[in-house]
């Protein structure tokens, strides 16, 4: 029974390793939450992270992604955050429960009533829209909840369990993602970036070397330190993940 538990543990950290290597970027994430977003019968959709100290009165909610618009994503994360935040928090630090309001008063709040025993209500009449919002608890690697919010909020029971499975998983994913960023802005140095940079306006070695006052021995080697750290297989491919994380223009 060891070896199968074991040998069960192993293919699933293996799976999500081959997801994690197929996520070049938080866009890459968009796909999943839309998906999710239909399932809900959502407009929308919103994922915050618990931003600040462990203490409760420094927290906040920091919103991460969105799909709101330009003209409306400030306002409408803002208005969110004003209305439910603290009640959000607070909600997160007792219960998992996934948490529910209704956007007028003559409407219902998503979820059918044989579940409600297993949500968490918050005040209605608030904000213009409903919303369903599944906490995420992952503890020193962080918290936050992926939100959908929308007119008509309607998911069965067996639909909000697999939604908050979902939110589980992006949650895991978007921290993962930052996590790599930052291990490989922290790895890499500035000359390692100044010939990624060049090299992705199409500078050629001896081009690059003669921008930086550097050999050309000395720019391959660069670039080649920064194709390992940026886990490529070549030069070309470093550039392109070295643009999609951010890192270059």
């Amino acid at each position: 029974m060891g070896h199968s538990s074991n040998r069960a543990m192993g293919s699933t950290e293996h799976i999500r390793s081959v997801r994690l290597n197929r996520l070049s970027s938080r866009s890459d994430l968009f796909p999943r939450l839309v998906a999710m977003q239909k399932l809900a019968d959502a407009q929308n959709f919103a994922v915050y992270r618990m931003s600040g100290s462990g203490l409760p009165v420094k927290q906040r909610l920091v919103c991460e992604l969105e799909n709101w618009g330009p003209s409306a994503a400030a306002a409408s994360s803002k208005a969110l955050v004003d209305s439910y935040g603290d009640a959000l928090l607070d909600h997160i630090e007792k219960s998992l429960l996934p948490v529910s309001w209704a956007g007028g008063h003559d409407r219902a709040a998503p979820g059918s009533a044989s579940f409600a025993p297993f949500m968490a209500r918050l005040m209605d009449g608030i904000l213009p829209f409903s919303g369903l919002a599944f906490p995420v608890r992952l503890g020193a690697a962080g918290n936050g909840f992926v939100v959908f919010t929308g007119d008509y909020l309607d998911p069965g029971s067996d639909m909000i369990v697999e939604l908050h499975g979902r939110s589980c998983q992006i949650m895991m994913d978007l921290l993962s993602l930052d996590e790599r960023r930052a291990a490989a802005a922290e790895a890499l140095s500035e000359r390692e970036i100044a010939c990624l940079q060049l090299a992705g306006d199409g500078r050629i070695s001896e081009e690059i070397a003669d921008k930086l006052g550097l050999s050309v021995h000395t720019v391959n080697a660069y670039l080649g330190s920064a194709t390992i750290k940026l886990d490529s297989v070549n030069r070309i491919q470093a550039i392109a993940k070295a643009i999609r994380l951010g890192y270059i223009s």
